[in-house]
This record gives structure tokens, sequence and C-alpha cells, in this order.
């Protein structure tokens, strides 16, 4: 599918990888339908940071995915749907399980029911690595065994499950994304490498923080991104499950020691107990093999391995030391 002047409509256009996907669509051509969170202010969420040239050109629908009608109106008159909506919080998810249910699993029914009655051209389904859990074996590949270890990530498995279900029963032509942990501007300060930046600009040298022996396959949002857009130009990947990670591996403590360097400063850390994952639910180890969508998609990260990982880092961390950046971030609260 060439997205030139196809209409796309893209959930979850308000948060840190749609923000970024909508502005990149706007400027490959495509005419975007940005599907953001419906709030009385008005408020686009990222989407208000958006460049003047890019708002311009957007068609925003504000709803809310667990609605069905609403859904359904937004995907009137597009060719294709990237769905993000989604809640993503892990500790977040211990104590509102049903949320997760209700926005993941029945937000993503609501999407794919609404493209079959529709008869839409693709849809992109946006899944996560937390859907594997720890690893059995490395590099991760799409054939490893699926594993609830939060309630976040065993919603997303049934989110995954609706959407494949209808591309075996109705051939509604479904392709499942399934990023690795995407980092970058405007991430949540939920997530380790915003924490880490943020507590440091702010002036701390004693880092409040988490599990520093997991490791994890970062991605860089520009290759991320990029990921998404080749897998909706794709001919070949209907019913696939595509991993978008860098097939690097890093533990979250080393991680916290290279943000440090980009940052020319010497830090300590502390555990903040708060920040601990229950020890059964805690993802011990995540590394992508990306060979499939190398093969598929003909894609590849930009940002790839030690030296792209650096890379991405330094500029992340330039981001959010701006700052009008910085001053969005309350760096002193846990941010679940």
């Amino acid at each position: 599918m060439n997205l030139e002047n196809k209409k796309i409509l893209v959930t979850g256009a308000d948060g840190f990888i749609g923000s970024h996907l909508v502005e990149e669509l706007v400027r490959r051509g495509a005419d975007v339908r940005a599907f953001v969170f419906y709030n009385s202010f008005g408020h686009w969420g990222w989407l208000d940071e958006s460049p003047d040239e890019i708002k311009s050109e957007l068609d925003i629908f504000s709803g809310d995915i667990r609605d069905p009608y609403g859904v359904r109106t937004a995907m009137q008159g597009c060719d294709a749907v990237l769905h993000l909506a989604a809640l993503i919080g892990i500790p977040y998810s211990y104590h509102s399980p049903g949320a997760y249910v209700d926005t993941n699993i029945k937000g993503t029914l609501n999407i794919v029911q609404a493209a079959r009655d529709l008869q839409l051209e693709k849809i992109v389904h946006t899944s996560t690595s937390e859907v594997y859990g720890t690893a059995h074996y490395v590099p991760i590949d799409e054939k490893h065994p699926l594993q609830g270890q939060s309630p976040y990530s065993a919603s997303k498995i049934g989110a995954d499950q609706i959407a494949l279900s209808f591309y075996r029963s109705f051939e509604t032509p479904i392709t499942i994304a399934r990023p690795f942990n995407t980092f970058g501007p405007r991430q949540s300060a939920r997530a380790i490498i915003p924490t880490v930046i943020t507590q440091i600009a702010n002036g701390e040298r004693t880092l409040k923080l988490g599990a520093l022996h997991p490791t994890r396959d970062f991605n860089y949002i520009k290759d991320t991104i990029n990921g998404f857009i080749a897998m909706a130009e794709s001919d070949n990947v209907l019913g696939e499950e595509i991993n978008l990670g860098s097939n690097y591996e890093i533990s979250i403590g080393n991680t916290v020691q290279l943000i440090a360097e980009a940052m020319n400063v010497d830090i300590e850390t502390e555990t903040d107990e708060q920040r601990l994952r229950p020890d059964k639910s805690e993802v011990e180890r995540l590394w992508a093999d990306n060979s499939k969508a190398r093969e598929l998609l003909d894609w590849s990260p930009e940002f790839a391995q030690h030296e792209g990982f650096k890379r991405a880092l330094a500029e992340t961390a330039r981001w959010f030391t701006d700052p009008a950046n910085l001053a969005r971030y309350k760096h002193g609260i846990y941010t679940v």
C-alpha cells in the first residue's frame, strides 16, 4: 500500500509513539485522521506540540477507544488504521486490571470489528515485547511462547489474539507490530530512560530506581516509527507478527551508566521499593530477533547496537534537558 494520499486513522495519536507516527505520516503525504482521547479541555496530548504545518493538515477525532460507536465513526472513510491506543503502565495494571481489559482487549475488538464491516485495506495492531515475558531463549523470535507476567501483558496477549482471530476467521487484513522498549523525546517518566534523565537534569546525583539487573532491547523512536510505516506499506505481512527490535541487549544498570556518561555526570543509585515489580512479574530478559522484519519489510534500525544506542540516548537527553520540556515532568514523583 502506498500511503501517499491515503486516509490513515492513527489511534493513540496523542501519545508518545502515536504523535511521532502522525507527524511522519503527514510528512510522507498521508491524509491523517488522529484519534485522540476525549477531554473537555480540547487537549490533543503531544500533538499540541507539533509544528503548525503538521497540525494544520490533521483531521482530529476526539473519542474513546472503548466506545464501539465512536470508533466506527472515526474509521468511516479511512483506508487503513494504525492502532496504538492502549493503557501501557505495568504498575497501574496491578491495581486496575479491569481498565486494561476494557481498553486493550475490548478497544482492539472495536477496531477489528469495524474494520471488517467497513472493509478497510490494512490494520496494523500494536503489540509489545512484554507479551513474551522473561526470555526462554535469546534472541526472541516471533515463535517464542507468550507469557502474561502482568495484567498489562496479559491484556496485550488477549488483544493480539483478538486481532489475529479476525484475520484467520474473516480474512480481515491485519498485521501485528511488536515493538521492543521504544524510547525518545516525549516518553512518559514511567519508563526507565526518562526517569534517569529527568532526575539527573533536576540536579539529583543519587537516583531512585527499581531493579537494575534485567536486560532490555531498547529502540529509538525514529526506528520504531519507520517500522510501523514499513508494515503499513508492505503487501506481504498480513496475519504476521513482527518484532521491531534492535537485536541489542543491555542491562538497566548499564543503561543508567550510559545516560550518566552522555550527561557528563557521576551518579549513584539506590533502590526505591515501590519501583520494583513482584518477583514473578518482573521480565528478566528481553532481546529481539529482528530477522523477520529485515526479511519481510527490508527494515533495520538506524540507531543500532552500542554506538547507535549511545547516539539515541544523547538525542533523547538533549530533548529532555530543554527547560521547556523538562518542566513537563515531575521528577520527584514515581509515575506509574
